[in-house]
């Protein structure tokens, strides 16, 4: 079942656990997505906390688009927006389709280097500034429900602010996670 924009359109802590085991595809390159972390909009950590700027501004459109940033000046991060200026930053996939593309791209055909970390996943993925706004519901994104997995969840990382929330999701004894996870457990 295709997630639509309305998937979106709720408590990013709500979404974010959620997408765990979902599809990513972005122009049929891709993979289960494994790790996601969530961000709203009274987070010091998050990109909408002081506001709207010209970098940010698709976190405060509507639910259902892409937020793609680059950090440090050197990667693509991709967020996928929820409600109130909030998103879900995608850390980590299972690749599954497009291998030799993400190889060719990643300049590595080991799987696990593929997609592990949000600026690896970006780089397989061909995310660029141009992905930035774009519905999550529409080519050249295509997003799957996935089935049922055993979440956990544990501190956001790469960040200075607000690092001691829970709120980084992944699925519990997945190989490609960015960092192993060791808190509590979620359905």
């Amino acid at each position: 079942m295709k997630l639509r924009r309305s998937f979106f359109a709720r408590s990013v802590h709500e979404v974010a656990p959620e997408l765990v085991g979902a599809t990513l595809l972005v122009g049929g390159v891709g993979g289960r997505i494994v790790e996601v972390e969530a961000y709203d909009r009274e987070d010091p950590a998050a990109h909408s906390y002081r506001g709207q700027t010209a970098r940010n501004a698709s976190m405060f459109g509507p639910p259902g688009h892409a937020y793609v940033y680059r950090s440090y000046g050197v990667h693509w991060c991709l967020n996928l927006v929820c409600e109130d200026a909030s998103a879900a930053l995608v850390r980590a996939l299972e690749p599954t389709h497009g291998l030799d593309t993400m190889a060719a791209r990643r300049g590595t055909a080991e799987p696990r280097l593929l997609t592990v970390g949000p600026g690896r996943l970006a780089q397989a993925l061909g995310i660029t500034s141009e992905h930035d706004g774009l519905p999550l519901d529409r080519p050249p994104f295509e997003l799957y429900a996935g089935e049922d997995v055993q979440v956990e969840t544990g501190p956001r990382v790469g960040i200075t602010k607000a690092t001691e929330r829970p709120w980084r999701y992944g699925e519990a004894g997945s190989k490609f996670l960015s960092r192993p996870l060791k808190r509590r457990r979620r359905s």
